[in-house]
């Protein structure tokens, strides 16, 4: 198991271009793998609604990733919660994206001594405000406030901010303009980082594939063709067999029969 790299590490991978790499994780198996690969930052998000349990919302999904009722419903909750995913997850960070009062609750959370990755672009808590999920900041209008937002949140605190789902050359302009490294999802090259669903990147979930997914396995087909091959031998009778059963003496098994 690698050790846990800190923040300030994180940051600092900002200032030397070394890219930083972040995946999802929603149980102690797939966080052990993603761990082996050296992986940066493994993320218990709150896309576990979706690829998980097979809910339409991320809104349904109790305490990951800061979900929408764990901070935008009452903002006074948001410290207590946060606190939560430290003391009793074990958590380094809590994550936090964008909506009216974020940058009100980073800075209660900041303030705490708890590091807090900021969130904007395309929200899939808020995505209904937003004109669904779609590409967010194609206009230099809206581009100019997703800045905004982004140097927003650097000076509350935060120690980094996923871009979500916005024009590459938008996430370029936020990446040299934050002193703070830029996680991208769907923003192209030019950030400090990436994340993707890991799920997604398995090809796990096919339900919908947004265009930035790279699907790096399609592990989907060699799990349904497993546990094709699972029903079909138990059926016919081949498993279990010797080799996965255990034995015992005929001179036992013949007291037992004589009992």
């Amino acid at each position: 198991m690698n050790q846990r790299i800190t923040v300030q590490e994180i940051i600092a991978k900002k200032k030397s271009g070394e890219k930083i790499t972040v995946l999802t994780a929603y149980d102690y198996s797939g966080a052990l793998l993603i761990d082996k690969a050296g992986i940066d930052i493994v993320l218990v998000g709150d896309s576990l609604a979706n690829v998980v349990l097979g809910l339409d919302s991320t809104l349904e999904v109790g305490m990951a990733d800061m979900p929408y009722e764990a901070y935008q419903i009452d903002v006074f909750k948001a410290v207590e919660n946060a606190k939560r995913f430290v003391d009793e997850a074990g958590c380094d960070a809590i994550k936090l994206e964008w909506f009216d009062q974020c940058l009100e609750v980073a800075e209660m959370v900041v303030a705490q001594g708890i590091p807090v990755m900021g969130h904007v672009g395309l929200t899939p808590q808020t995505a209904e405000k937003l004109g669904g999920f779609k590409v967010q900041g194609k206009d230099a209008e809206s581009a100019k406030k997703i800045i905004d937002n982004a140097k927003a949140l650097e000076a509350k605190g935060c120690f980094c901010v996923v871009l979500e789902c916005v024009p590459f050359a938008l996430a370029e302009i936020i990446t040299k303009e934050l002193s703070i490294p830029t996680i991208g999802i769907g923003a192209g090259v030019y950030c400090d980082g990436q994340v993707l669903v890991t799920n997604d990147l398995l090809g796990l979930f096919d339900r919908y594939v947004p265009k930035f997914v790279k699907k790096y396995a399609d592990l989907s087909e060699a799990t349904l063709k497993a546990i094709t091959q699972f029903r079909d031998e138990v059926k016919a009778r081949k498993f279990p067999d010797v080799e996965h059963s255990y034995s015992m003496s005929i001179d036992e098994i013949n007291r037992i029969k004589e009992a």
